[in-house]
């Protein structure tokens, strides 16, 4: 008897593991067009620039075009699109972080953080020729808020020394995408402060300033440092807006790769994927690490 109803037992285990595994495998027609898209619009186009970028016009393989990277015009390139992708990630950061604050632990009105988080999951995606077009139109040298200035305050901004299509102007627009963001990243870390920490402190004496040093900041600095690197990350990756915005009058790392691939006078596709390599290469360390950062600080606020 007992050898039957094992046998029996067993042969529903089998049935169970079978029904498992047929579910699974139908499970996963759900996450095919996600692979499918990844492969042919993100894994597919970086071997190909990897690939080519060891490559010479007839296809030889040559190490030719990294050298070519250190030369003083592309690293030049390279040095501004660093400093304008760090002062954007820093400014974006600091604003992102104390909108976050306000609208989670800034006891504010309850629509204001759905309408606030809202607006910033658009603005985080506004970028290219349409954000271009809309910073030309307010802050160029016959932009709305210029010419208000002008006329109404009697203030050419123009005359200080400010200049749309350059190193601040960029940096600027870039902020339109980066402080959203912020917010969007940054809000869920602050929504696992947790209240008790700050109670507790409060009980052991501990001024406002005191918590934020000893307790709030450190828990939230893995989270902070991520989200600047991501922030670093995304700006240093755009090519439409500075594109859009600058042409050529600003030398970045993604406009001289788009006159390489594209240009009249500096065609060089083979450059044009080293730069596009070495773009890689960086984003690609900052994203790994803020991966890092972002696990360190899930295991901080469990």
């Amino acid at each position: 008897m007992a050898s039957v109803g094992d046998a029996a037992a067993s042969e529903d285990q089998r049935a169970t593991l079978a029904d498992g595994a047929s579910r699974r495998s139908f499970a996963w027609l759900g996450v095919a067009p996600f692979f499918a898209f990844a492969l042919l619009f993100l894994i597919g186009p970086t071997v190909y620039l990897v690939f080519g970028a060891f490559q010479d016009p007839t296809g030889a393989l040559t190490l030719q075009n990294i050298f070519d990277l250190f030369t003083p015009q592309i690293m030049a390139a390279y040095q501004i699109s660093i400093e304008v992708s760090l002062a954007s990630a820093l400014f974006g950061a600091l604003f992102g972080f104390f909108i976050a604050y306000a609208i989670v632990h800034g006891n504010l009105p309850t629509w204001v953080r759905p309408t606030v988080v809202t607006f910033s999951g658009v603005a985080s995606n506004f970028a290219g020729i349409p954000l271009a077009f809309a910073f030309l139109a307010t802050l160029g040298r016959l932009g709305l808020v210029t010419l208000f200035f002008r006329h109404a305050l009697g203030i050419n901004i123009y005359s200080y020394g400010f200049n749309l299509l350059s190193f601040s102007g960029l940096t600027i627009t870039y902020l339109y995408f980066q402080i959203p963001l912020m917010v969007l990243i940054i809000a869920p870390a602050l929504d696992g402060m947790k209240r008790e920490w700050r109670e507790a402190a409060s009980v052991l004496g501990a001024s406002r300033g005191q918590y934020w040093r000893m307790v709030a900041l450190p828990v939230l600095a893995p989270s902070l440092l991520g989200c600047f690197l991501l922030l670093f990350a995304n700006s240093f990756g755009a090519v439409a807006t500075a594109y859009a915005l600058t042409g050529s009058s600003l030398n970045i790392v993604p406009i001289l790769l788009y006159a390489q691939i594209r240009g009249d006078v500096l065609y060089n596709p083979n450059l044009g994927y080293a730069l596009a390599f070495g773009m890689i290469v960086i984003t690609g360390c900052t994203n790994l690490l803020y991966l890092w950062l972002r696990a360190r600080a899930e295991r901080w606020q469990r």
